[in-house]
């Protein structure tokens, strides 16, 4: 067992849990259609060609680009319309030399036509010719049969998280359902003699247990299935029976609150008995979240979160998000947003601490300030207030006014 409270680096943490983390082997195959956020349990290839007809990109006319080169304002080349390509229809029009047809975006092209000529470079001579005054090359205006997939061709790897456009992508190939991982379950139990459920009002020296459903949120956001268990009194027996049941039912085990160093901590020594490793690391070079316990039981990912709100979410997107990423088969962890912006106020920190403060973004003539919004963790209408964290790196000792910061938004 390591020794209580050594504290490391976000990323030494980290890399002391993450070599544990594997993916789960539970598939199930669901629509398509319901399939966002999901993660893919196969590669997937396209069954057909997308699109499986040659088609027009553009409205205008479909031609033989043999037929229009040379054409320009002064002499324009003139074509006979035989017809219209009707969408949603096999073009039943085949063009001879010097015709045409009138054509929609997406519809089929005519026989022996090879490019589309934009409506923009015609003018219409009578209800029966056209003078073209751009000429088009063959393939000009045309989407060719494949070209946006082509059969057999790699679409999306395992472990992909999907994304709106991929959903499309697979129903436009005619892929209806999907195998995926199923969703990791993630238990949260709240711990304090303090705590009461949010529908109570809470007397003096209570609070209302509101951590297990903003952990429960991000836990959702981060595709996972949360579980959240009763308020756990501060009594040993009873954390470690919440434990051992959550163990049973989850994937991760998240303790809000008794992860500090203090004569009723209890979580690090409740880790310690349910199994093998027991707990990685507990304290963190990290503010909001200095305390905060990894750990492992057979197999199984244990947090030991700060119960300050603003601490407790941190330290989840954190640690906990990327374990449900990595645990639900997610070959990449998504990419956070972020964006750039000036900070308004100077933002002390400490050397060998890593600081993430809340900011409110503005736009000022064009660019972007951000204004920090100072609390203390256990203030989470901090992060109410806030539009995103401004992290301060570990080896600097504070950002100054002006500066040009990374602002991960919520």
């Amino acid at each position: 067992m390591p020794q209580l409270f050594t504290v490391l680096t976000p990323q030494e943490a980290w890399s002391r849990l993450e070599p544990h983390l594997s993916p789960t082997k539970r598939v199930e195959v669901i629509p398509t259609s319901e399939a966002l956020g999901r993660v893919l349990a196969d590669d997937t290839s396209a069954p057909v060609d997308l699109p499986h007809f040659p088609r027009s990109a553009m409205d205008g006319y479909a031609v033989r680009a043999e037929d229009t080169h040379g054409a320009s304002e002064s002499q324009p080349a003139y074509l006979k319309v035989v017809g219209e390509i009707l969408m949603g229809k096999p073009a039943v029009i085949t063009l001879s030399p010097g015709e045409t047809a009138l054509i929609h975006t997406g519809g089929m092209l005519a026989g022996e036509s090879n490019a589309v000529v934009m409506v923009e470079n015609t003018h219409e001579v009578d209800t029966s010719t056209i003078e073209v005054v751009r000429p088009v090359a063959k393939g000009e205006n045309v989407i060719q049969v494949g070209e946006d997939m082509a059969r057999g061709e790699a679409l999306l790897s395992r472990g992909s998280l999907l994304r709106p456009q991929d959903i499309g992508a697979l129903l436009a190939l005619g892929i209806t359902d999907v195998s995926v991982f199923q969703r990791v379950k993630v238990a949260l139990i709240p711990t304090g003699d303090e705590l009461v459920t949010p529908e109570d009002e809470p007397g003096p020296g209570q609070i209302r247990n509101t951590n297990a459903y903003a952990l429960a949120a991000l836990a959702l956001q981060a595709g996972a299935i949360p579980l959240r268990f009763g308020i756990v009194r501060d009594s040993s027996e009873s954390l470690k029976e919440a434990a051992h049941r959550a163990m049973e039912e989850a994937d991760i085990v998240v303790i809000s609150a008794g992860s500090s160093v203090s004569t009723r901590d209890m979580t690090a020594q409740v880790i310690n008995t349910l199994g093998e490793p027991g707990v990685l690391v507990h304290g963190i070079s990290l503010r909001p979240g200095k305390p905060t316990i990894l750990g492992l039981v057979d197999r199984k990912p244990f947090f030991g979160l700060p119960g300050n709100p603003a601490s407790a979410m941190i330290t989840f997107e954190i640690f906990v998000t990327p374990s449900i990423y990595k645990l639900s088969g997610c070959n990449q962890l998504p990419k956070r947003c972020e964006i750039k912006a000036r900070l308004t106020r100077n933002i002390p920190s400490a050397p060998g601490r890593e600081d993430y403060i809340p900011v409110k973004i503005e736009e000022r003539n064009g660019e972007l300030y951000a204004e920090p919004v100072f609390g203390k963790s256990n203030l989470m209408f901090a992060l109410v207030k806030a539009d995103g964290i401004a992290r301060i790196p570990i080896d600097r000792a504070g950002l100054a006014a002006g500066e040009i910061v990374a602002i991960r938004l919520f």
